[in-house]
């Protein structure tokens, strides 16, 4: 809580689990500065999507950016997030940078590698 009344800045990085469904919710968009900006590329659910659209249209938050969704883009036009002031949405495309994109394939072919040497990584 006292992270959230002080920070301009809010980022959230958590999976969803029932323990973070919800976790930023209308009692917790109150405690933040009406010029902090609320981030989330962690996943849709963890923020009430009603909640965060009223929070912006009543200028209680400066702003938001969102990557994640209820559920995965496109998105029906009458969507809460797509009517509210304030909003940068992007279709959950926020891990596809050149960086990301060449450590994945690094990855991939390290794997390869390994496994072509008899001692594959990473085996479920």
């Amino acid at each position: 809580d006292t992270l959230l009344s002080t920070c301009d800045i809010v980022s959230l990085h958590v999976p969803l689990t029932e323990e973070t469904r919800g976790l930023i919710n209308a009692e917790k968009l109150s405690l933040m500065k009406p010029s902090a900006v609320l981030i989330n590329t962690a996943r849709g659910p963890v923020v009430d999507a009603a909640a965060l659209s009223d929070a912006l249209n009543e200028e209680r938050l400066a702003g938001a950016c969102i990557d994640v969704f209820d559920t995965e883009p496109p998105l029906p036009s009458d969507t809460p997030h797509l009517q509210a002031k304030n909003l940068t949405a992007s279709p959950h495309i926020g891990f596809a940078t050149n960086e990301a994109f060449l450590k994945r394939a690094h990855m991939v072919f390290e794997n390869i590698r390994a496994f072509l040497d008899g001692s594959p990584k990473n085996c479920v």
